[in-house]
């Protein structure tokens, strides 16, 4: 391959929403850009909702063919999460930010939107089919943690190599003073369990007070479970908040809470480590514990809001304990760099 590549990232996008996949391809797009390579992003649109419409966005990905653009032959495309790796080009990598997980992992649970219907299993066997062809297909895979891997070796039976995203945040994350709140930052919706930190927050004994930053579809609900807990001023929900504001709420946060279901991987622990913040999470919060290790640079407890409280109370009460566990936390963190992304995407 020459020095210099063309290379198309493929990306899926559900209109109006953003995340953690975004800033992963923002990132990957300006990294392969600083590094000579010339680079674009193709997304297209995502309809999840009804489940019988997803087989048409994945169709729409299959009848791509971005070999040539303009004219001039595409080296590689890298592609991210489902379903922009069934885009068809003889040079294809992904890395796999998930699966479609409602019809794995997510089966079954309140969090899947699938019923046990004939025709909701059939969209399922569908798309593990279409996933085994689509990934199959590639010249590499790639995956953003070891969870991510161990479902696609678990449901689809291909192995994945774990290559961790940096935050887009990584060279302006600072250690600041350890200040009392406990800082959230997530999207607002089930799957990221905040409520369960308010159900805490209510039972701490020490009342330290909670910032909330991110949006989402659940904020309605969480500000009224906040105030039927009688939280009052204690939660605050910022909502959206800039990139200079998001940083300075790292670098003063006494502790990072972060315990969604199984999460892929997680861009706030990373944060919280860079920040030398320690992160506070349960058992079953997967990716996360790629990372943190209980009494080492964080605390981890069952998923129980009793526990969940006990935990923050020590926190709370003990500065010195926060700075230990965070400092911690650091060199954890120090190893996942856009270099050694783009020298792994790049050279497969």
């Amino acid at each position: 391959m020459p020095q210099s590549l063309r290379i198309l990232i493929c990306a899926t996008q559900v209109p109006f929403v953003r995340g953690g996949a975004e800033y992963l391809v923002e990132g990957l797009r300006e990294a392969l850009a600083a590094r000579g390579h010339t680079v674009d992003v193709v997304a297209l649109p995502y309809q999840w909702h009804p489940v019988e419409r997803i087989p048409e966005s994945a169709l729409a990905w299959r009848l791509l063919d971005i070999s040539h653009a303009n004219g001039q032959p595409v080296d590689l495309v890298i592609a991210t999460k489902f379903p922009s790796y069934l885009v068809r080009h003889p040079n294809k990598v992904v890395w796999l930010v998930h699966q479609h997980r409602q019809a794995y992992d997510w089966y079954g649970t309140p969090l899947s939107d699938f019923a046990n219907t004939p025709e909701h299993r059939q969209v399922r066997d569908a798309i593990m089919r279409m996933d085994r062809a689509g990934l199959g297909e590639c010249r590499a895979r790639y995956s953003i943690s070891r969870n991510v891997s161990a479902r696609l070796r678990r449901f689809n039976g291909l192995e994945s190599t774990p290559l961790y995203p940096p935050s887009r945040y990584a060279h302006q994350l600072r250690a600041g003073p350890y200040g009392d709140y406990m800082l959230a930052v997530a999207r607002l919706d089930r799957a990221k369990r905040l409520d369960l930190l308010l159900e805490a927050a209510a039972r701490m004994r020490l009342p330290a007070p909670l910032i909330i930053a991110g949006t989402g579809p659940d904020r309605e609900r969480l500000e009224r479970l906040a105030s039927e807990l009688g939280l009052g001023g204690r939660a605050r929900f910022l909502g959206f908040v800039g990139d200079a504001e998001l940083v300075a709420l790292y670098a003063g946060a006494r502790a990072v809470f972060y315990a969604p279901v199984d999460e892929d991987y997680g861009f706030a622990t990373v944060e919280a480590f860079g920040a030398a913040r320690p992160v506070v999470t349960t058992t079953d919060a997967g990716g996360v514990l790629e990372f943190v290790e209980g009494g080492v640079n964080g605390l981890v407890c069952p998923p129980d809001p009793v526990a969940l409280a006990e935990a923050l109370d020590r926190l709370a009460a003990d500065a010195a304990l926060a700075e230990r566990l965070g400092q911690a936390g650091r060199p954890k963190v120090a190893g996942i760099t856009w270099e050694r992304v783009v020298a792994a995407l790049v050279g497969a």
